[in-house]
C-alpha cells in the first residue's frame, strides 16, 4: 500500500530545513507533527521536599535541553543567583551550545561530551571533587545514576520536570498511512489515549531498541526501523520505505 499521510509523534521542528520537510516535499506526501507527550515542570515548593538546596552543589550535569530548561527555571523560582564558579557538564555539543540561552559561554566552566552519558563520564572523574547535581525528568535511564555511582563522586538526583501523555482524543478518527515514534512513552501514549487500537494496515516507524521492544510487547508490528548503518536517521528509514512502496520497487 501507498504512502500518503505520515504522522511523526513529535513537535513540528523549528528550523526550515528540517528533513521532514524536505521528504514530504520530494515524495509528495502528508507529514503532520503531534507530541504524544509532553514536559511540565516541577514546582520549587516540590524541588524542596526533594531536599534539594542549589547552593550545596558546585556542578550541573545537563542531559538535555529540557534539564537545562528547567534547571534555571527553578533557580530563577528560588531567586537562587547561580554563581559563575558553577560548572556545567553538558551530554553533548547540543545541550552545550543550548546552555547559552542562559549564561555567557566563554566565561563560564563548560565541560561537553561527545553524544552519549558515557562519553562524559572522563570529564566527571576529573572532577570528582565537586558536588554534582542531576536535575532531570521523572523517567530518567537508569545508566545515568548507575554509571554516577559506579565513578564514587559526591552527586544527587533531583526531578526537576516530568514527562506527561497528551491528549490525544481529537485524532480518534484520523487514519495515518504511518506512524512515527521515538520513546517508549509515545506507545505507553498511543495505548493510554487508545486501549483498543488496532494496527491493521498502519505501518509503524521505529526509533531505537528500547522502543522497538516495547512496539513489539504491545503486540504491534514495526514496519520500519532506525537507525541501521543504511538509514542511521528517521527521514531516511522513511525516504527508503517510501520509494520502495510508492514506487513498486
Amino acid at each position: 500500500m501507498k504512502v500518503k499521510t505520515i504522522l511523526v509523534s513529535q513537535p513540528e521542528p523549528k528550523i526550515e530545513n528540517s528533513p521532514y520537510f524536505d521528504l514530504q516535499e520530494k515524495q509528495k506526501v502528508k507529514v503532520d507533527f503531534r507530541p504524544f507527550i509532553h514536559v511540565e515542570g516541577v514546582s520549587a515548593k516540590e524541588i524542596r521536599q526533594q531536599k534539594i538546596d542549589l547552593s550545596k552543589f558546585t556542578a550541573i550535569i545537563l542531559t538535555s535541553r529540557n534539564s537545562v530548561d528547567h534547571f534555571f527555571r527553578v533557580a530563577d523560582e528560588m531567586r537562587f543567583k547561580v554563581p559563575d564558579t558553577m560548572k556545567y557538564f553538558c551530554q553533548s555539543e547540543a545541550v552545550a551550545y543550548y546552555l547559552q540561552k542562559y549564561v555567557v559561554y566563554r566565561k563560564r566552566k563548560i565541560y561537553v561530551g561527545k553524544r552519549t552519558f558515557e562519553d562524559l563520564t572522563p570529564l566527571i572523574k576529573k572532577y570528582k571533587d565537586e558536588a554534582f547535581l542531576l536535575p532531570t525528568t521523572d523517567k530518567v535511564k537508569p545508566i545515568i545514576p548507575e554509571t554516577l555511582d559506579s565513578l564514587e563522586v559526591n552527586w544527587k538526583q533531583a526531578t526537576f520536570y516530568k514527562t506527561v501523555i497528551s491528549d490525544l482524543s481529537d485524532l480518534a478518527n484520523v487514519y495515518y498511512d504511518i506512524l512515527v515514534f521515538f520513546s517508549p512513552s509515545g506507545i505507553e501514549s498511543l495505548f493510554h489515549n487508545f486501549p483498543d487500537f488496532k494496527q491493521n494496515n498502519t505501518r509503524i516507524a521505529v526509533f531505537g531498541n528500547t522502543t522497538i521492544k516495547a512496539v513489539k510487547e504491545k503486540g504491534l508490528r514495526v514496519d520500519i526501523a532506525a537507525p541501521t548503518p543504511e538509514t542511521p536517521s528517521m527521514t531516511m528509514a522513511l525516504q527508503k520505505y517510501i520509494d520502495s512502496v510508492n514506487k513498486g520497487k
